[in-house]
């Protein structure tokens, strides 16, 4: 039997893949821990109301879905800031070009802008930008899986995608797309994922603290050696070029474990938001998304975003 229950998302900058791949957790401390990979953060925390995992990585929005619809998990800590691009074929033009997201935007009214599953954290971004901007006849069309996106594009089935850094790398491979909005445009500070458990793990402090100690380290070899941290990955990714996890992590290098009053304050920005897409029903406080005692023992220090 397992001490730890992990989820995790098939998405290359986050830790699970160097701490899974090593086994660090086992050699640090001699944790059986079960993985279990997941295609988005909404099907996840299905496995979370299951009782099927007891710790995930997990974009911050679909677990607040959850928690509003009283699933008992909560965030411990963080692990990336601003991991949602917004990429499309070089036929359209780039803010570098236009200079203003509206123009860019502006551009796929009429069309089709694809985007992982419905309530994960790359939805709630677009939809809430393209209502913001008052951009109008968009359709945000849905995919399971965010891999399916890059062939998406390339069949004519959608104009835009939106997903993780790592998109732009991969669908770079097969077709003639660039970077149509940056992180920072997107959403300033937005919590890519986080370290959620179920609030059950909190009796066993231990493994919480565990968890995070290697976390951490995981994010500092991320953040100082990244040409390091993309050879473990490639390991665990059998015929991953190193070269493609390294230029993943430089489009939006900003990895860190600690939670930062920004990452808290980008967080509970998006509760309005999933409010008014009908995604939650009532307003979340910080303390029902976020327990912060175990990272401050861990990660005292500043934060490193």
């Amino acid at each position: 039997m397992s001490d730890l229950r992990v989820g995790y998302l098939p998405t290359l900058y986050h830790t699970s893949y160097i701490l899974k791949g090593g086994k660090w957790l086992e050699q640090s401390s001699g944790l059986k821990v079960d993985w279990e990979l997941f295609p988005t953060g909404p099907a996840m925390t299905k496995a979370f109301s299951e009782e099927k995992i007891d710790l995930g990585y997990i974009g911050l929005p679909p677990a607040m879905i959850a928690i509003d619809k009283g699933t008992p998990i909560i965030c411990v800590g963080g692990g990336h800031v601003e991991g949602t691009i917004m990429l499309a074929p070089k036929h359209y033009k780039s803010l570098e070009e236009l200079g203003d997201v509206k123009k860019v935007l502006e551009q796929f009214s009429g069309r089709k802008i694809g985007t992982p599953s419905q309530g994960s954290i790359h939805d709630v971004i677009i939809r809430n930008l393209l209502e913001e901007q008052g951009i109008k006849g968009v359709t945000v069309k849905n995919y399971e899986w965010a891999e399916f996106l890059p062939q998406a594009l390339e069949n004519g089935e959608i104009d835009a995608a939106v997903g993780t850094p790592s998109l732009i790398v991969a669908a770079s491979r097969q077709l003639e797309v660039h970077l149509a909005l940056p992180p920072n445009k997107l959403w300033p500070h937005n919590p890519s994922y986080g370290i959620v458990i179920r609030k059950e793990l909190k009796k066993k402090a231990n493994i919480i603290l565990e968890f995070l100690k290697m976390h951490k380290k995981a994010c500092t070899l991320i953040r100082e050696n990244p040409g390091e941290a993309a050879k473990l990955v490639s390991k665990e990714i059998k015929g991953l070029n190193p070269e493609f996890v390294k230029a993943t992590y430089t489009i939006s290098p900003k990895y860190c474990a600690a939670l930062s009053p920004e990452y808290i304050k980008s967080t509970l920005a998006f509760v309005p938001i999933l409010k008014k897409l009908g995604y939650i029903k009532k307003k979340l406080s910080e303390k029902e998304v976020f327990e912060k005692s175990y990272i401050e023992k861990v990660h005292p220090e500043p934060p490193h975003y």
